[in-house]
């Protein structure tokens, strides 16, 4: 069974209502650790940027829009642009945000690969999009030249040490629609100053606690749905007994610094 399947079963389940389309974006933040990871490099943009108005954010391929929502909640005298390359996730994203009266988040159906805004953006976000991106270099400029001076290019993306779910030749991935298996720091690193960045730093994200964390909290229950629906009905238990266990992991995972894992974090300055 694959994952982006159940991921929109799922999203089509949660969006019915505003206050549910609210939850599943708290579900996301406790479950997904890469939201931990990447919230707290957004805080640390927050202290960074002190002013209350005219800071501009890209989130790039949206997708849920979990991220726009947290950020443009914290800063909402701030502006987030947020662009998909779906228009059902683009109108499904407007629709949420229209009824819950949250108005400094902009969405709008764009192709990455086409996309640039010159000198617009002090931060742009992109989160699990580049594997889907065959013509990468072409987004890393068309993001170069969209930041402003000094901007920040913060980027979530799976390692070459099994992201996808592939660990050795002949493995098929967990998630569809990936281009590639996923970076190493050396090549995203290099891709990245050939499109103009001055400073870039990577670090390894799911380490070992991290997948374990993914195992129990993501990958065992999607898998069972994909076995029946019925299992639905016994998720509620299954997380009751596994989240204080994949919680800790995830902290751990944020704490210590990992010599591999399976997710990549990326920062680049312009």
């Amino acid at each position: 069974m694959q994952y982006d399947p159940i991921k929109k079963t799922l999203g089509r389940l949660f969006n019915r209502w505003t206050f549910s389309r609210k939850l599943f974006y708290f579900l996301l933040d406790v479950l997904l650790l890469r939201t931990w990871h990447i919230h707290r490099e957004i805080r640390k943009f927050f202290r960074s940027h002190t002013q209350q108005y005219g800071v501009k954010i890209l989130d790039a391929g949206s997708g849920f829009g979990q991220y726009t929502w947290y950020m443009a909640r914290k800063k909402p005298k701030w502006t987030v642009h947020a662009i998909d390359i779906k228009k059902d996730e683009i109108d499904s994203c407007r629709a949420f945000f229209e009824k819950a009266r949250q108005p400094n988040a902009r969405f709008e159906v764009q192709d990455l690969v086409h996309f640039r805004n010159p000198d617009t953006y002090q931060l742009i976000l992109s989160v699990d999009v580049m594997e889907h991106i065959e013509e990468d270099q072409k987004v890393f400029s068309n993001f170069f030249q969209s930041l402003q001076s000094g901007g920040l290019l913060l980027i979530s993306t799976p390692s070459d040490q099994g992201g996808s779910g592939v660990h050795e030749e002949g493995d098929q991935s967990f998630i569809e629609e990936h281009v590639r298996d996923g970076y190493n720091p050396k090549e995203i690193e290099d891709k990245l100053k050939k499109a103009g960045f001055s400073k870039v730093e990577t670090k390894y994200t799911y380490g070992r606690p991290g997948k374990i964390s993914w195992k129990i909290s993501m990958k065992f229950p999607i898998l069972l749905l994909g076995v029946s629906k019925v299992f639905l009905i016994l998720l509620p238990l299954y997380y009751l007994l596994v989240m204080p266990f994949a919680l800790l992991l995830n902290l751990l995972d944020l704490k210590l610094k990992h010599s591999s894992g399976t997710g990549l974090l990326v920062k680049a300055w312009k």
